[in-house]
């Protein structure tokens, strides 16, 4: 199942939990009733004290994901953002794992292939990496272009993910 994203309001207070990853220190935010962020940092701050279950079960969730055991999340995701933002990020939770497209394609599946430079922004205002896949789009030439968590992480997720479902390791 999907992810969908949701623009809803946050009722609770958010919690930070942060996990150890092969790229380095992942922050996960949110309160009992959503996720709102997953995002890479160059060191781990500190823990909110009490994570709720929720972030808890994405903290999991993102650990089978890098141990090759998890294909799709099951989350209950908000960012907020205007309604084309968040018509973006839920076409980005369509793109299949290991699989790739542009953002040209990605205009053209929002139906407004003339917006490439505004879902450009918004694939890099995504607040919800690896669960929101972002770094499944590449130039319309097949290269590797901007990660807000950095292109070389870009490229380990691309590759890891093609690694557990077809076995190999180079993309790029």
């Amino acid at each position: 199942m999907q992810p969908s994203i949701s623009g809803a309001p946050f009722t609770e207070a958010e919690c930070l939990l942060y996990i150890d990853t092969p790229l380095g220190p992942l922050e996960i935010k949110g309160n009992g009733q959503f996720i709102s962020g997953v995002n890479f940092r160059e060191q781990a701050g500190v823990s909110s004290e009490d994570v709720p279950p929720l972030l808890r079960e994405c903290a999991r969730q993102l650990r089978e994901y890098f141990a090759g055991e998890r294909l799709d999340f099951d989350l209950p995701l908000s960012q907020k953002g205007t309604d084309f933002q968040l018509g973006v990020w839920q076409k980005l939770c369509d793109i299949p794992y290991a699989n790739t497209i542009s953002y040209q394609q990605l205009a053209n599946r929002i139906n407004n292939p003339k917006s490439i430079r505004a879902v450009g922004t918004t694939n890099g205002r995504n607040q919800i990496s690896i669960i929101v896949p972002c770094h499944r789009v590449i130039g319309s030439n097949g290269t590797l272009t901007g990660y807000a968590g950095g292109l070389w992480r870009k490229k380990w997720l691309l590759e890891h993910e093609n690694k557990v479902k077809h076995g190999s390791q180079t993309l790029f």
